[in-house]
């Protein structure tokens, strides 16, 4: 199964509004997905658990990378 890790970077003070998004967000499409709000250079991970390489990029483009208040993001794809 693709799996990706996701790790963003958000607006000070917005880490919790943007985490529940994507909870929202990950939780309407038919794919495994973690969590996180972390301390250090990022302020959430988020691991991502796809049926095709296709819809792991899908959900990272289309729905995740436009989210309000997320000023930047790295995808590290697993191989």
């Amino acid at each position: 199964m693709p799996t990706a890790y996701f790790l963003i970077n958000v607006a000070i003070n917005h880490e919790t509004e943007v985490t529940e998004k994507i909870k929202n967000i990950l939780g309407k499409n038919s794919i495994k997905f973690e969590v996180q709000e972390i301390y250090g250079i990022y302020d959430i991970v988020v691991k991502i658990i796809a049926e095709s390489d296709d819809h792991l990029r899908q959900i990272i483009l289309e729905k995740l990378r436009p989210i309000d208040k997320i000023q930047s993001a790295i995808t590290m794809m697993v191989v």
